[in-house]
């Protein structure tokens, strides 16, 4: 049976049952006049910039596929608004998805592997129906380092069996970091306004400090994950990307919400983040008496960044923030980054299961064995760069109710936590910790894997607490970004904190798609 018209009255029905909300556009909402184009003018204007920036020219790469109803559903969002109905604060405004994350349409859902790549998911994911029910038009899927960066010891950040590589739209030869990749360039590269990518550790923030946009990884649970493929449901999220921390607050707004199906959304932390972004407002002076704490552990990667982060330092003391230098974050940096990949390898494979028993038959494996097999009998076009050694190891663990498991999720707490960050919060009195996101981009290295320096997503990630990164100067042309981290629930807070320091900042750096970085003699 052709299933494909069906979804297609699905969404046009759909579109025409949704009932108006707020009179507001995305961009009145944050402060602007609204646009004179329609949302259908927007559509065409987008596809036009990536045929000939993602797809021709630089070829970025960064979309994996598009919409074939965005611009149905624009003009059904012009006919709404002009009859005086508006759904919501992003009506009309594109988005595109990271392409982990469910959308019942046309589309696919894939995680960037061939092993989903032969029907669409069943469902929306439950962000996908906020966003709908919010107005927003759905542009396209974003390519991804496949299976979020969880398959093989020499992964290629940016790199898919279905999408092949993005390119960091800044330096075309560098990489757009991952697992993100794709939806962190497309909004650098101006091929939408919003975007939303997933985080288990570092997957939202890295790529945008790399690509020069915000960045907002939520405390775990604000943002419902049902219909988002896991890696593990301690630590996974989605969260926004966009070029500013107001846009990204306003999308984060949209998709928050509580989810029956998700009981991490009914935790006292999610619970506290959501309310707190419903009452959100912006302060210039929220900076002033604000004790940040400086985590130099995360200082080392790259001697630019460090100096960028110095004049940002400068710069948040100037606004008054009190500086409280250097604190420390990560008690056994070795035992945590162990604790925290055997918990990763358990939690992938019982949600994973899970995860594609409910696929069903729009997936060609029912579990990760199934997987593992398909990627040995496809090598040539799944693995021609680097392997499934995580997959295979993860295979290998027993169940969420082994010894091992509860030890590492013991250690976890334990660490990154009651020893960790809850204890330099604590200790310190701090309102947030700031450090450089990352360094500058590494070059695409597809023999050698991920030229990964480090980073600081790591306490935010392990914690489920929430993290924003801000775009802050850049080095040799290639961006930096600055790292606002707290206490879970605190998410609005750390919001505040990051819009007051990037009045401040250097401007956003501006893609210039250079073939490579120019070395002065």
């Amino acid at each position: 049976m052709d299933r494909l018209p069906s979804r297609r009255r699905f969404i046009v029905q759909a579109i025409g049952r949704s009932a108006a909300v707020a009179a507001c556009t995305a961009w009145q909402a944050m402060g602007r006049a609204a646009p004179a184009a329609s949302a259908s003018a927007q559509v065409e204007t987008l596809l036009a910039r990536a045929d000939t920036i993602d797809r021709t020219g630089p070829t970025i790469n960064a979309i994996v596929e598009r919409n074939p109803l965005a611009l149905a559903i624009a003009r059904a969002m012009d006919h709404e608004r002009a009859q005086g109905r508006v759904r919501g604060p992003l009506h009309g405004v594109p988005v595109l998805l990271k392409d982990n994350i469910d959308t019942g349409d046309d589309m696919l859902t894939t995680a960037g592997s061939l092993a989903l790549a032969e029907r669409p998911a069943p469902a929306d994911a439950a962000l996908v129906e906020r966003l709908r029910a919010a107005g927003a038009v759905i542009l396209g899927k974003t390519n991804l380092s496949e299976w979020a960066n969880f398959r093989g010891a020499r992964s290629v950040s940016g790199w898919s069996a279905r999408g092949g590589q993005t390119r960091n739209p800044h330096v075309l030869d560098r990489s757009p970091s991952g697992s993100s990749s794709g939806s962190a360039a497309a909004v650098a590269a101006g091929l939408v306004p919003l975007a939303v990518g997933t985080e288990t550790d570092g997957s939202l923030v890295t790529p945008a400090s790399m690509c020069g946009v915000v960045a907002v990884k939520p405390t775990l649970g604000t943002v419902s994950r049902r219909g988002v493929v896991p890696i593990a449901h301690s630590q996974d999220t989605a969260g926004p990307m966009a070029t500013s921390v107001a846009d990204a607050a306003l999308l984060l707004q949209v998709m928050a919400g509580a989810d029956a199906a998700d009981p991490a959304t009914a935790s006292p932390a999610a619970v506290l983040a959501r309310r707190g972004l419903a009452d959100l407002q912006w302060n210039p002076g929220a900076l002033a008496g604000v004790r940040l704490g400086v985590a130099r552990e995360h200082f080392g990667v790259h001697p630019a960044a460090d100096t960028l982060a110095e004049a940002a330092l400068r710069t948040l003391r100037n606004a008054g923030a009190v500086l409280v230098d250097p604190v420390r974050v990560i008690a056994d940096p070795a035992a945590l980054g162990a604790a925290e990949f055997e918990r990763l390898l358990h939690e992938f494979k019982a949600d994973l299961n899970a995860y594609l028993a409910y696929r069903g038959p729009t997936s060609r494996v029912r579990d990760l064995a199934a997987l593992i097999a398909f990627n040995r009998a496809h090598a040539d076009q799944e693995m021609p760069w680097f392997g499934q050694e995580t997959f295979e190891a993860a295979q290998r663990r027993g169940g969420l109710d082994s010894p091992v498991y509860r030890k590492a999720q013991a250690t976890c707490h334990r660490l990154a936590w009651q020893q960790g960050l809850g204890a330099a919060l604590r200790r310190h009195r701090l309102d947030a910790i700031v450090a450089p996101t990352t360094g500058p981009a590494y070059p695409i290295d597809p023999v050698g894997g991920d030229h990964w320096a480090g980073g600081c997503s790591q306490p935010a990630a392990v914690t489920g607490a929430p993290h924003v990164t801000v775009p802050m100067g850049t080095a040799f042309g290639l961006p930096v970004g600055l790292s606002f981290y707290g206490a879970p629930g605190r998410d609005a807070r750390l919001l505040q904190l990051a819009w007051a320091y990037e009045q401040q900042a250097p401007a956003r750096p501006v893609p210039a798609f250079r073939p490579s970085v120019s070395v002065r003699r």
